[in-house]
């Protein structure tokens, strides 16, 4: 897979009507699909989550600022799940999405273990979620505040959008694309994690099994950690 790394000042997000083929014209399979999944993991919800159909990036008129603009529209998750677990099978939509890099005083980065409930489980991802109605302002979509909401509904820690840096990292990779925001936390690894984990035991389902603490390349060698993840952890860590 080509995945590429952008510096962007800000996003534009907006929620618009579409037309999905996939959703539509390929219902009977998805339903079939959609029964077995379920019936592996009775937890999976049937709700609607925002996928995009644009994701262009752009500067403003007096290049000062490079925006990423996308254009999201309603999609049921049994639907984006059928999408996804066939590879990504139509390549006019994208998974676009914001996740925390929260770094700690002392340089690690937080991972989550995505719970056994989960339709990632077992994978280490930054803590996040796939964009949904509670992330929308009027026909705005706030990716950051989806960020902010995530973070604290899967570890517990809270942050204040209005002291968050303005930048952001994306990560292009195929038809995924990730707006990470480095989060610089002031406790080291070990606080992170001991809060992380009182947290999870408070919960009667976290969404995540437990913490992982990044610091070295050599630990992007573990295979739960998805490629694009790896692609942005490997320009933010030592050797």
């Amino acid at each position: 897979m080509d995945i590429r790394i952008e510096n962007i000042d800000r996003l534009d997000c907006r929620l618009t009507q579409h037309r999905w083929d996939f959703q539509i014209d390929g219902e009977g399979g998805i339903e079939e699909f959609w029964r077995e999944e379920t019936r592996r993991n009775p937890s999976l919800y049937d709700g609607i989550v925002l996928l995009a159909r644009r994701v262009e990036t752009r500067f403003d008129a007096e290049r000062k600022e490079k925006i990423l603009e996308v254009d999201f529209f309603e999609a049921r998750f049994s639907r984006y799940l059928a999408w996804r677990r066939r590879g990504f099978c139509d390549a006019t939509v994208y998974n676009c999405f914001a996740m925390p890099a929260l770094r700690t005083s002392d340089g690690a980065f937080l991972l989550g273990e995505m719970a056994p409930g989960h339709s990632a489980a077992g994978q280490l991802y930054f803590p996040a979620g796939t964009p949904d109605r509670s992330d929308l302002d009027g026909d705005s979509v706030d990716l950051l505040g989806s960020l902010v909401r995530e973070l604290a509904e899967e570890t517990g820690i809270r942050v204040d959008k209005p002291l968050l840096p303005p930048a952001w990292r994306v990560v292009f990779a195929g038809r995924q694309v990730a707006c990470m925001k480095i989060i610089d936390w002031p406790a080291p690894a070990r606080a992170v994690t001991a809060e992380v984990a009182r947290h999870l035991a408070s919960e009667s389902d976290p969404e995540l099994s437990r913490a992982h603490l990044i610091s070295r390349r050599a630990q992007l060698e573990d295979p739960r950690i998805p490629a694009f993840v790896k692609a942005f952890l490997a320009e933010m860590t030592p050797v």
